[in-house]
């Protein structure tokens, strides 16, 4: 696999607490790479490194194949979870100031500049100071100059705070299309639903250790129970409900339906399919309702981080 951030082995102390211990994590090129674990994991502290904003204790960062240098900077686009604009500098000079800082031309910062304004309908902030925006408004004159230099990696910790459900929505189509741009995309963040819609691959970190890392449809395979959710039309619910308990483990299932049946959850033991599930279920009901348990990106986090607690 082609792989356009490699982390070997890293590990980050200060004083007796260990915030990353032995974390190794490769991110593909031109994907959007999850960075989950809940507060305190150790996940901004593996971003500060990525950006050198400190340094490992032990291990090493190889970025496109070389050893991350301060050069690199140059290549990654960050947005870090506390914000960090002049408040009282107009937005269109500060823009074009770390325009600047990012290695672009004054013209080149403009044309660009002008481009994202338009896009994300904000030109009529150019005069505005950042104290005078909201901090969603803020926030997207942020990913802008974040996006601008067109880097290879690109870098947001929590990209969707502050964010109403638009806007939310606007940045998440943004960074699917940087993706198809060609950017690589690594972002840490709380909401599961978000790593649901966007992401190619994650990784969990938990008390600083890695616990699982990977394809996001081949951890979900992992996770799979050979659990199916039904919906069943009988006249007699009591009487099938019981004799599915008899045979299979059941529970309650809570999908909404228009219809008046029997829903249940039925878990198989691994020898058996969902077509000799279906087989059974038809000599005794009509199934209006027939899905396959799929676990959550949310169900995973739990499960995991809860048997390492």
């Amino acid at each position: 696999m082609d792989n356009l951030l490699v982390a070997e082995n890293v590990y980050k102390r200060f004083g007796s607490f260990t915030a990353l211990n032995n974390v190794s994590i490769n991110i593909p090129r031109e994907s959007i790479f999850g960075l989950l674990g809940p507060n305190g994991a150790g996940k901004t502290t593996f971003l500060r490194i990525i950006n050198q904003i400190t340094m490992p204790d032990e291990g090493k960062i190889y970025l496109d194949g070389k050893p991350l240098h301060p050069d690199d900077i140059a290549h990654i686009g960050y947005l870090p979870e506390e914000r960090g604009l002049y408040k009282s500098m107009k937005v269109g000079e500060q823009a074009l100031y770390l325009a600047r800082l990012k290695g672009l031309s004054k013209a080149e910062a403009k044309e660009r500049l002008s481009y994202w304004f338009k896009k994300l309908e904000i030109e009529d902030w150019w005069d505005k100071k950042i104290q005078e925006l909201s901090k969603g408004m803020a926030q997207k004159v942020q990913f802008v100059i974040t996006v601008l230099h067109k880097p290879k990696l690109l870098i947001f910790d929590e990209p969707f705070s502050g964010f109403d459900p638009v806007n939310a929505n606007l940045i998440k189509d943004e960074i699917l299309q940087l993706r198809e741009e060609g950017a690589t995309i690594l972002f840490s963040t709380h909401r599961m639903e978000s790593v649901e819609e966007l992401c190619d691959y994650i990784a969990l970190i938990h008390k600083s250790n890695k616990l699982l890392d990977g394809k996001l449809t081949d951890i979900k395979k992992e996770y799979k129970s050979n659990t199916f959710e039904v919906g069943l039309a009988t006249n007699d619910k009591p009487a099938l409900k019981q004799e599915l308990e008899a045979r299979f483990e059941v529970s309650p299932a809570k999908y909404k339906s228009i219809q008046d049946d029997l829903k249940l959850t039925i878990k198989l033991k691994e020898n058996e399919s969902s077509n000799d599930l279906i087989q059974y279920l038809l000599t005794r009901a009509t199934i209006d309702h027939f899905v396959e348990v799929i676990p959550s990106v949310n169900d995973i986090f739990i499960k995991t981080v809860t048997q390492n607690a």
